[in-house]
């Protein structure tokens, strides 16, 4: 640790924390463009879709195999998106395909390195939405018990097949019933593993920061200049027409200064998600689905936070598996009210002697 807990980058809203992980933030913050490509190209970004690709997904990836690539990281990556309307520029599948391009990302990487990280095809998208979002053509709204009740039950099957340490990563405003979902899981079922949600433009909010350094010129919000350069960056040639790009408007009846924004980077008292009826709905404000500037949206501009999304879950990743190699998890008597006697048989790899299914153990939750 150095003598100050923070470090500085020259921009008064921007600091990252003297730990690994601040550490880590500040080194692709100063780093060259030259750095920041090569950082890419390590991940292969960008790159084509992988959704049917033998081997990328464990839906799509022999049986036999999904096993052997368990015993070397037992690490599962649950994305979660939603089918919303993005502009006249982008489609509504926008959450899903920027989501599952890093995670790819990310798997190609870490295989590179011998112990590859496994992915599920998206088991949420269709996701839950803020009321504003309602009647938005294009936007399809799923109840939240819906969606909490299908990522419950995602993690269980998981675990069931040893996938013990779930990262969960979200590409859509949807956090509190991602966080409800966790924690009833945890209540229900109290079974010990690791269990992270990542709000990734939040986790990397610094690198969408407005400023010289950066190259944006507006905050991030929805369907706007940042995530229609996320668009640009990551995804095949026609799924983002810049032609039909509109700049819209959201609608207040307040003064600012009461409501974040959408990676919360000015530390207001409310989280955006935290009320209604104080701004319009988007249907009257914004009906095209772009919340502020697309047409500022360039490729090279999301280069940085990819970058940085992507450095930081391989981080994760590598001190999770650290501190509990492959098959070992926190202790059962101090994350949850059960015995180790009693999950004995459940902690097993599946299918080895002795093992029984999570399905069989009681519930202690309320």
């Amino acid at each position: 640790m150095g003598e100050s807990k923070w470090l500085t980058t020259g921009i008064p809203q921007v600091v990252f924390e003297d730990t690994q992980v601040g550490r880590l933030k500040k080194e692709i913050w100063d780093a060259p463009e030259e750095e920041i490509d090569r950082i890419l190209s390590e991940y292969g970004i960008p790159s084509p879709p992988e959704l049917g690709k033998p081997g990328t997904y464990i839906q799509t990836t022999p049986r036999a195999q999904v096993v052997e690539n368990r015993k070397k990281n037992d690490i599962v990556i649950i994305p979660v998106a939603s089918t919303e309307r993005h502009g006249e520029h982008s489609c509504s599948g926008h959450d899903i395909f920027q989501v599952t391009q890093l995670i790819e990302g990310l798997r190609r990487y870490t295989e590179k390195r011998g112990r590859p990280v496994n992915l599920v095809f998206p088991p949420i998208i269709y996701g839950a939405h803020p009321y504003h979002h309602i009647g938005m053509p294009g936007t399809i709204i799923m109840p939240e018990e819906v969606v909490r009740e299908t990522l419950i039950n995602v993690m269980l099957g998981l675990w069931n097949d040893g996938f013990r340490k779930q990262l969960i990563i979200n590409n859509h405003g949807q956090l509190w019933v991602l966080e409800s979902a966790l924690h009833e899981f945890m209540y229900r079922y109290q079974l010990p593993g690791i269990y992270q949600i990542f709000d990734w433009h939040r986790c990397v909010r610094e690198f969408f920061t407005p400023c010289e350094k950066t190259g944006w010129e507006t905050d991030f919000i929805h369907s706007a200049e940042h995530e229609t350069s996320l668009g640009l960056l990551l995804f095949p040639e026609g799924m983002i027409d810049m032609s039909k790009a509109l700049d819209e408007e959201g609608k207040s009846y307040l003064p600012p200064g009461h409501f974040d924004t959408s990676v919360d980077p000015y530390r207001r008292p409310h989280r955006w998600s935290e009320g209604e009826g104080h701004i319009a709905i988007e249907l009257a404000a914004t009906p095209h689905g772009s919340v502020g500037k697309p047409t500022l949206a360039k490729a090279e501009k999301a280069k940085r936070p990819v970058a940085a999304i992507l450095k930081y879950l391989t981080l994760v990743v590598d001190q999770i598996l650290d501190a509990f190699p492959p098959g070992k998890l926190p202790p059962v008597e101090e994350v949850t009210l059960r015995t180790a006697q009693e999950m004995a048989p459940y902690l097993k790899w599946p299918e080895e002697p002795g093992w029984k299914p999570v399905y069989a153990l009681p519930r202690r939750g309320f």
